[in-house]
């Protein structure tokens, strides 16, 4: 089938409405969703974990499986409807005509097949093209989404590629056939924020250079900011709010809208003077949606009698660009009030160091040949002469990109893993050479985990009642069961959840209620140190801004010293009172939130901050894209362990960075760096991050 031309929008979606038909009935998952996309436009769906973006993208595809059907509205693609097409139709259509990313780059491509052939395929299968051009074709596209040694790409399998590196040859496998319509699901999840800040600079460009039109679905706002023309938000089904981006972020006319934007954190935000505000209460499932408003039982202007009177249709906001809103009191809502602050100095200073870290060393010892073992040994050095202090009462953040060794590092903390070399102290008392067998119970409790994902850290056959006592026996706390029964129920409370809740199973939980419960795990013991590993990061924004805030008002209340793992900024310059840069197993940068924040950074931390997304219209960023991927600890490169991707490199005579490690040094804003540059250079420096006021 050969692509038709036409000079409407791309892709026309009117009161759409679709239905999953399960054993116990009919679960509407979409109703009453309307949008357009423009020839070149992008637009962005926003919303919580089963909103129904990912279901709006499937009805597009015409790929709901067998027990999910369109039940009203309809999908036109170039002015036809897409439910009307037969299935000869629609199998030309996708991969030609509309092509989709997926969140997991390797569930798109075939383990046993090299890249080349998979890209291949595409123009023979749709276009009919001949071997040599489609090869010719796919080295083309391969460069444009700007892969290194384009042939060596084409021969290697997937295996050998990085999380990056598939992620866009996924990209190049949907471009290859320079699609209309180009879907994304989330296509950004799994990467590393530089990695991620590569592939949205890509997606933008390609988007110019082939006039696609995007459909972008994501949960993270500053992403959708730097990527989309325009902006769909979504809950429970529905379009509550659509507009151009900058009269959805500057003039949101949506409490939901509004309630998103106050659970992330903006440039400006204090965990002590301005928290976070969660949006209250829990997403609806399908089957227990309220009558009228969807959002009605969390809504701060929920009015009873109106808002739950009728179903609620979109109104259009006057005088902006397609400007809509799904709230019968969005013209009587004050939306430039400001929420209550909390009281000034609420914030306690830290105290004695609880933590120090001289010297450390991890290293591994593998095979060469890894799959059947044999040959010589190589050394992984995963920490290279770590050093630190944390105090009690402080929130310590270490950030990097994946691979740069801060799990190892929480792994010899708890005992996982024993040190190769170097001290780990505990108060008076060294860890890092003893593993968690030979560790006392007491330093056990001592040293806790939050770990990423919630689901993974409960037993799915047990109340979590019973889970929660299991830890407080294995650290001999309550003399009968009665006393450990009552500190259960008390460390329900801690964590904010009913005290029914110990009767639950884990599966009767949401994802926010499981990590509470890993929470109050984490502190049944009264550790001194707990270790967050990214403990927000599998949570949806409304839970997250929850469960960011149960961790500061619980160490506030405890003075516990927190480590805090993390790869996303945003959430560590709210949090943190001081920030650990690593990277390739060496701490680069190491300062307080707001040195680390400003210039002089090291120019690992500036990319980094470069790369993070901020949904703030008003904030204007200095672009540093890295080029390559972090060396493998197997084989790190020689002298500084930044500098083959170093954007500053060329500023130091000689092959210093090629030949030498730095050491690490104290600049004169108080913090220490670990880079050869010279003061002059780190001075002229300019903020990676500015905000300019709003008009």
């Amino acid at each position: 089938m050969t692509k038709w031309d036409y000079d409407g929008p791309v892709l026309e979606i009117e009161n759409l409405s679709i239905s999953f038909f399960t054993r116990a009935g009919e679960i509407p998952a979409v109703m009453d969703f309307s949008c357009t996309v423009q020839p070149g436009e992008a637009m962005g769906l926003v919303g919580e974990s089963g909103c129904g973006k990912s279901t709006v993208a499937l009805g597009v595809m015409q790929d709901l499986g067998k027990n999910g059907s369109i039940v009203g509205g309809s999908i036109k693609f170039k002015g036809r409807d897409l439910n009307e097409m037969s299935d000869e139709e629609l199998r030309d259509i996708r991969g030609s005509e509309i092509a989709m990313i997926y969140q997991e780059p390797m569930a798109s491509l075939n383990p046993a097949m090299k890249i080349g052939k998979q890209l291949m395929e595409v123009p023979m299968i749709h276009e009919g093209m001949s071997e040599k051009d489609a090869y010719q074709q796919a080295l083309e596209v391969v460069e444009a989404v700007r892969l290194p040694d384009p042939e060596r790409m084409l021969k290697s399998y997937p295996h050998q590629l990085s999380g990056g590196q598939q992620q866009r040859i996924v990209i190049a496998m949907a471009l290859m056939s320079k699609p209309s319509l180009l879907i994304l699901d989330e296509p950004t999840t799994a990467l590393d924020v530089t990695v991620e800040a590569g592939i949205v600079d890509l997606v933008k460009d390609l988007g110019e250079k082939f006039g696609t039109s995007m459909l972008f679905i994501s949960h993270n706002l500053g992403l959708v900011l730097d990527t989309c023309d325009r902006l769909c938000v979504m809950y429970s089904g529905e379009a509550v709010e659509t507009g151009s981006i900058k009269d959805v972020f500057d003039k949101m006319r949506h409490p939901y809208t509004q309630g998103l934007f106050r659970s992330i954190p903006l440039p400006g935000a204090d965990k002590y003077a301005s928290p976070l505000i969660a949006i209250p209460g829990n997403f609806p499932l399908p089957h227990e949606r309220p009558p009228g408003c969807n959002f009605g039982p969390r809504c701060n202007y929920f009015e009873e009698g109106r808002c739950n009177a009728t179903d609620i249709k979109m109104d259009e906001v006057p005088g902006d660009d397609r400007h809509g809103t799904r709230c019968l009191k969005w013209q009587e809502i004050d939306w430039a009030a400001k929420p209550p602050r909390a009281e000034e100095g609420s914030g306690k200073t830290a105290g004695d160091v609880v933590l120090k870290v001289d010297n450390l060393k991890k290293y591994y010892e593998v095979a060469a040949n890894g799959l059947f073992g044999g040959g010589e040994t190589r050394v992984v050095k995963a920490n290279e002469t770590v050093s630190f202090e944390a105090r009690e009462g402080e929130t310590l953040a270490i950030v990097g990109e994946s691979g740069c060794g801060k799990s190892t590092l929480a792994k010899v903390l708890l005992g996982l893993e024993t040190a190769t070399n170097g001290d780990v102290t505990l108060g008076n008392k060294e860890i890092g050479g003893t593993d968690i067998e030979a560790r006392d119970v007491k330093t056990i409790s001592d040293v806790q985990m939050v770990f990423q994902n919630p689901f993974d850290t409960l037993n799915p056959s047990h109340q979590i009642g019973s889970q929660i006592i299991r830890v407080l026996e294995k650290f001999g706390i309550g003399k009968t069961v009665e006393e450990r029964e009552q500190k259960m129920l008390e460390l329900l409370d801690l964590v904010k959840l009913p005290r029914a809740f110990a009767k639950r199973m884990p599966r009767q939980l949401s994802g926010g209620q499981k990590q509470r419960i890993g929470i109050a795990r984490a502190f049944a013991g009264t550790p001194k140190v707990v270790v967050a590993d990214e403990p927000v990061s599998a949570l949806d924004v409304s839970v997250q801004a929850a469960v960011t805030q149960l961790l500061t008002d619980i160490q506030n209340e405890s003075r516990t010293t927190m480590l805090f793992i993390s790869h996303d900024l945003s959430i560590v310059r709210y949090l943190a009172d001081r920030v650990m840069v690593m990277y390739l197993g060496h701490v680069v940068e190491m300062g307080t939130t707001e040195q680390v924040f400003a210039p002089p950074y090291h120019p690992y931390t500036e990319a980094l901050l470069s790369a993070v997304p901020i949904a703030d219209t008003r904030v204007e960023k200095k672009r540093v894209v890295l080029d390559g991927d972090i060396p493998s600890a197997m084989n790190p490169p020689p002298g500084c362990p930044f500098q083959t991707r170093c954007q500053h490199k060329a500023k130091v005579s000689g092959n210093l960075c090629e030949t030498e490690v730095p050491p690490m040094r104290d600049l004169p804003s108080g913090n220490q760096i670990k880079c050869h540059l010279a003061q002059e250079m780190l001075d002229k420096m300019e903020p990676v991050i500015q905000i300019h006021a709003a008009e």
